[in-house]
């Protein structure tokens, strides 16, 4: 079963088109990651899944519904997460505070002022657990803009699940980290379960090949090779076109 289908998506700006007839399915539960080199058109894909950027044509379906059209609130609701290249946090508020507005929003206490006082401590609870869960349980009293970049980075992944989606979006979440950062981060989506289902788009062929378990390579807006890693990584024009060299030490 898909969990996740986009069906000839193309977005034209002007007389470019940066996506240019994708099809693309991931299936419940699996980890699919997408690679190009700069330009291919990822960012863009990625943002039109996410409800970013409306399409030119095409369609997007989540489980088997279309959302094409719905903003990005409404693709929440219905189980769509996503973290993305830039950090989206109050920086002025602590690390507790950011997921409990995530977690407010979930449960629709923010919403309603004159919910009982246990509403919000079962709030409370659950950015507690969130935060553990990705690591930062021990920095939750802090300001954000007291955490490192790869705490941040986490941070963005705990909001994204306290919304319980069952397919998150992950847009190069390894991008600008240190090497033990990125280990870090790699250990987080492993640890994520295996029914979480994920789309990401990473330009680390060590982080592709180590968390995917389905690889499309995009070049000039469309898919260009498909597969397993260990088929991605062996076809010729893939190779060439992105992974070169370093395809043999991936």
């Amino acid at each position: 079963m898909s969990r996740l289908r986009v069906e000839n998506l193309q977005k034209h700006f002007g007389g470019i088109a940066a996506v240019g007839g994708v099809t693309l399915d991931v299936a419940d539960g699996a980890r699919q990651a997408i690679i190009g080199p700069n330009g291919a058109g990822k960012s863009t894909l990625f943002n039109i899944i996410a409800g970013e950027l409306p399409p030119t044509a095409g369609r997007v379906l989540l489980d088997d519904r279309d959302i094409t059209r719905l903003p990005v609130h409404a693709r929440a609701n219905l189980g769509l997460g996503h973290t993305f290249q830039r950090n989206n946090l109050f920086m002025g508020l602590s690390v507790l505070e950011n997921v409990q507005l995530a977690v407010q929003h979930h449960h629709g206490v923010a919403a309603h002022a004159f919910k009982p006082s246990r509403a919000f401590a079962s709030v409370r609870d659950d950015a507690r657990q969130m935060l553990a869960r990705v690591g930062l349980g021990d920095v939750s009293e802090k300001h954000v803009n007291e955490l490192s970049y790869g705490q941040q980075r986490a941070l963005e992944v705990a909001l994204a699940l306290a919304g319980a989606p069952r397919i998150l979006l992950l847009d190069e979440p390894t991008a600008g980290m240190s090497p033990a950062e990125t280990g870090e981060m790699v250990k987080l989506i492993e640890s994520l379960p295996r029914t979480l289902t994920m789309l990401i788009v990473e330009h680390d062929m060590d982080v592709v090949f180590s968390l995917a378990d389905r690889i499309a390579v995009l070049h000039y807006g469309q898919v260009i090779a498909r597969g397993t890693p260990a088929e991605v990584r062996a076809n010729p024009v893939a190779q060439e076109i992105y992974l070169g060299a370093n395809s043999h030490h991936a």
